[in-house]
């Protein structure tokens, strides 16, 4: 039998705009007796239709009843607990689209990066890091930026200085690439004379020939086996942090963009000790060319879970390129300064070949798409498929993930295959020297085609958001922030990058909320406040609808 959620999320209000604080409470899941829970004096977005009540009713797991506060007081009995939202906003629980939970989980126990802006204090926080654990024998962390470093990229000698005792190895924020020192280097075998493997690249020095201590892509891959083991049960806990700092930020169910069935076993166990208290779609990592008998023992996987509310899968991911920072996401032209056009992870052929068989078997295929030939070669992809296949019994829903800078003639063909665009707006946070890596990189034309939301959206495009957690911040406020202002959360640029990408508020909180819903087939169970829907509900401490767009953090 099927271990219960906690499905009232009702999230505590703590912040000018948003909330931290969270009550959790597992409650009946049958439809009788008497109301449990009503908010009344809110701002009760309910969703896609952009209508807008006072109150909504809860009983066991499912909104009763949305309207005005004297129907809703109407239902209250001496069992009914009672929230006043004081005005402010009530929206669906956030559901992020793409993340990495466990891995999320494991980076809260190592150095934190993503707040260092400066090559000072990347040095300050690995240091105190180090410092604060002697016990550890390696130094881990992750979310180091590129354009702190002259050149875009750190070097051993660099991290040799902070953590000149021990072996140390930092993972980007953007996870394509690694930084280690001299004595992680020597553990790995990392010499000179180490060839590129397929799929990833050992940096080099030019004048010297020796590893620079930046290994990018499929190259970390070679740090792996004497990288420190985690444990089943750090797995574990790792879950568990992950689903209290989901909480924390309003987050109710994520769709996880990769996994196994041993993390699906993971998952799985803590839902029969009724700890997953949160809802998770997780797709399968899977690779081209499929090995014999793969396919097969996927579908076995997704067989067991298989559309449930609280835990399943169906769908498939593939990395299909890098990323524009290191030169590796995949380009229709070479990058505007170095001779590439990136570092495709298949052929045309092995990236047609796969998603048509994962199409035919009826899974959603994720592809992460983040240069315009990458993005290209998706969408060709889902269209040879479609081309090859009949429809599958829940109809194509195949997604592209990140789409950071796109071809316009490729803009419509999302509306037009019904492909969905998950987007983590925040990835493109337009701090100046952000800015200026993807301008030297991929020259302004490009540049200004960058996370083109607005434009994929007004060409019948769907949109769902996320925030690629530990790549950036799991705080939704952050990607919705850039949606709707294209500015960094201090403001700047001033009127937004590009900001004819601008999103209207309602449109970035559905693409959080029912698109996200809808990326994951449960249109019609989650994503919307509507009498009959899963009770998972935040609250705002203000109305974020009636002020404007640059109040929203």
């Amino acid at each position: 039998m099927r271990s219960r959620i906690a499905t009232l999320i009702v999230v505590a209000i703590v912040a000018a705009t948003f909330v931290v604080g969270l009550i959790v409470g597992a409650q009946r899941d049958d439809q009788d007796g008497p109301v449990d829970l009503v908010v009344l004096n809110g701002r009760v977005y309910t969703g896609a239709s952009g209508t807008f009540a006072e109150a909504l009713a809860i009983r066991g797991n499912t909104i009763l009843k949305v309207g005005g506060n004297r129907a809703i007081k109407r239902l209250v009995t001496r069992g009914t607990r009672t929230i006043d939202a004081h005005g402010g906003a009530v929206i669906p629980g956030f559901n992020d689209t793409h993340l990495h939970l466990i891995s999320g989980g494991l980076g809260l126990q190592q150095a934190n990066l993503l707040d260092a802006t400066t090559v000072e204090d990347v040095a300050t926080t690995i240091r105190a890091f180090a410092r604060a654990h002697p016990e550890r024998p390696w130094v881990l962390g992750r979310g180091w930026y590129y354009s702190p470093f002259p050149g875009g990229l750190p070097t051993r000698q660099q991290l040799d200085s902070i953590v000149p005792d021990r072996p140390a190895y930092m993972r980007c924020y953007d996870g394509h690439t690694s930084w280690a020192n001299s004595r992680a280097l020597a553990l790995a075998g990392i010499t000179r004379e180490t060839p590129d493997p397929p799929g990833g690249i050992v940096v080099k020095d030019p004048k010297t020939g020796e590893p620079t201590g930046v290994l990018k892509e499929a190259a970390q891959e070679l740090m792996a086996k004497v990288l420190p083991q985690w444990t089943r049960d750090d797995r574990l806990q790792a879950v568990r942090d992950a689903i209290a700092t989901a909480h924390r930020l309003g987050v109710t169910s994520v769709q996880n963009a990769n996994g196994s069935a041993e993390d699906m076993a993971l998952y799985d166990e803590l839902r029969r000790k009724g700890e997953l208290r949160l809802r998770i779609y997780a797709a399968m990592s899977i690779d081209a060319p499929l090995a014999p008998g793969e396919a097969d023992r996927l579908d076995a996987i997704r067989g067991q879970f298989e559309d449930d509310p609280v835990l399943k899968t169906g769908g498939a991911k593939l990395l299909m390129d890098g990323v524009i920072e290191a030169h590796t996401a995949v380009m229709l032209e070479p990058y505007a300064n170095k001779p590439t056009t990136g570092l495709p992870n298949f052929t045309r052929e092995q990236l047609e070949a796969i998603v048509t068989e994962m199409d035919k078997r009826g899974w959603q295929v994720w592809i992460h798409a983040i240069g315009d030939g990458a993005i290209r070669m998706s969408l060709d992809a889902f269209e040879r498929a479609a081309a090859s296949n009949p429809p599958p019994a829940r109809g194509r829903r195949h997604r592209l993930e990140h789409i950071e800078t796109i071809d316009p003639a490729d803009v419509p063909r999302f509306g037009r295959l019904g492909a969905i665009a998950v987007q983590q707006p925040f990835h493109g946070n337009p701090s100046p020297t952000q800015l200026d890596v993807w301008k030297a990189n991929i020259g302004p034309d490009r540049a200004s085609r960058g996370w083109a939301q607005r434009s994929i959206l007004d060409a019948g495009g769907r949109l769902a958001m996320g925030s690629d957690w530990p790549v950036v911040s799991l705080d939704p406020r952050l990607q919705i922030n850039m949606a709707i202002n294209r500015t960094t959360p201090e403001g700047t640029p001033e009127g937004g990058w590009l900001p004819e990408q601008r999103l209207p508020l309602a449109a970035a909180i559905d693409a959080y909320t029912s698109g996200a819903a809808y990326a994951s087939f449960d249109e019609r169970r989650k994503g919307t406040l509507a009498e009959g829907m899963l009770a998972d509900v935040v609250i705002l401490s203000a109305d974020v609808f009636s002020q404007p767009p640059a109040r929203f953090l």
